[in-house]
């Protein structure tokens, strides 16, 4: 069913290119825009992957946040989600340097950007990691960007904790970022690799302690690049994540690294690309030419690809498609697409899309109507 979610919601959400610019999404009642947040959620602990309260409903993370008068960057909002119900955008909350970031040398960071989330400490809610701008005096080995946010039954709680990369795990001179959290090794813990120096990765071994160290193996592994890329995905079907890998930002060709209990392996090469994803539909590259998928070129452009189910999304800043089964459809909402899960629980995908002019997030279901469309401006975080 997954193969056909968003198609589902393209298609009859949309009724065309012209209905949809026409139509006016429902958005959340006002003054539950303006109100103060909910109350978070209790839980009792799930397995998805941005569950931070562990109520068995994803929840979402947004980082580019409209905001006045709260510096460079406001932080990080996170969207709680309701089991059976989907997002609530009133039960919101705003993590900021300030107040949930650990100090370097005494200093809070400046900046607090989300990187990627899974249950690093195996307690059943989610963690969120998080780079930061730690001082540097530029000599040496830098030290690490990456902190943890940790989940509790009531959401993200307490002070971040610094990422810990033995010595062991690190090589050269570049700034350890760039973390993916996935089951390389198949032992069902959630792993972490990040980049490193020289077409190497730092591998860090899961579970995690609640200081930010790996209590598995951690080392190097040689796989060809060194800028590990989107979420790991399970690409050969042997039971263990694979991470797709880059050798450098920009335009790069692609570079597969498969998991196994024996570390990482090469796998498969793909051309150059300005964006480059992989997910249960293979490998999908966005070039100049268009979208390389499955051994064809469809045309489609954008600047971002993110993977949802066994589909694809492309957009830009103005438009989203979606990508199925080799035919792309655009989706009835401004914006770039910034997450996908299933929020409501119907076993559909759903597309959070978001838009910076004017400011608002919206969350595009599958095989749904326009009406039941949830939109909201992310300027309510600074409420």
């Amino acid at each position: 069913m997954l193969c056909a979610v968003l198609l589902a919601a393209a298609l009859t959400a949309c009724g065309g290119h012209d209905d949809a610019a026409g139509r006016r999404p429902a958005t959340v009642a006002g003054k539950q825009q303006r109100s103060a947040p909910l109350p978070i959620p209790r839980g009792k602990g799930s397995k998805l992957p941005t569950d931070f309260n562990g109520d068995g409903a994803p929840d979402l993370v947004i980082d580019d946040l409209a905001h006045d008068g709260l510096g460079d960057d406001p932080g990080i909002g996170v969207v709680y989600g309701r089991k059976g119900h989907g997002l609530v955008a009133a039960t919101r909350q705003l993590l900021t340097p300030a107040k949930y970031a650990a100090r370097t040398k005494g200093q809070a960071p400046a900046t607090f950007a989300s990187e990627a989330s899974c249950d690093l400490d195996r307690d059943g809610y989610a963690d969120l990691v998080v780079s930061t701008d730690p001082p540097y005096d530029g000599q040496g080995m830098p030290p690490v960007p990456l902190q943890i946010l940790f989940g509790s039954p009531t959401g993200i709680t307490g002070k971040g904790v610094t990422l810990k990369i033995p010595a062991r795990a690190r090589f050269g001179n570049e700034w350890p970022d760039q973390p993916v959290c996935g089951d390389f090794d198949g032992d069902g813990r959630n792993d972490l690799v990040v980049h490193g120096s020289g077409g190497r990765l730092s591998v860090l071994g899961g579970p995690f302690t609640r200081a930010g160290a790996p209590r598995g193996d951690a080392g190097i592994a040689q796989v060809g690049g060194n800028v590990p890329t989107g979420s790991a995905a399970d690409v050969n079907g042997d039971g263990t994540d694979d991470v797709l890998i880059r050798a450098h930002a920009g335009t790069a060709r692609s570079t597969v690294a498969l998991g196994g209990p024996n570390g990482f392996t090469k796998g498969a090469a793909h051309p150059s690309g300005t964006a480059a994803a992989a997910g249960r539909f293979g490998v999908a590259v966005l070039g100049k030419d268009g979208l390389r998928l499955g051994g064809r070129t469809l045309d489609v452009t954008g600047d971002r690809l993110l993977p949802a189910g066994r589909d694809v999304l492309v957009s830009d800043a103005d438009t989203t498609y979606l990508v199925h089964a080799g035919r792309s459809h655009r989706l009835p909402a401004k914006g770039h697409a910034i997450a996908a899960a299933d929020y409501d629980g119907d076993g559909r995908i759903d597309a959070a899309l978001q838009s910076t002019t004017p400011d608002r997030l919206t969350i595009v279901p599958g095989a749904t109507t326009p009406s039941r469309q949830l939109s909201f401006p992310t300027r309510d975080f600074s409420n």
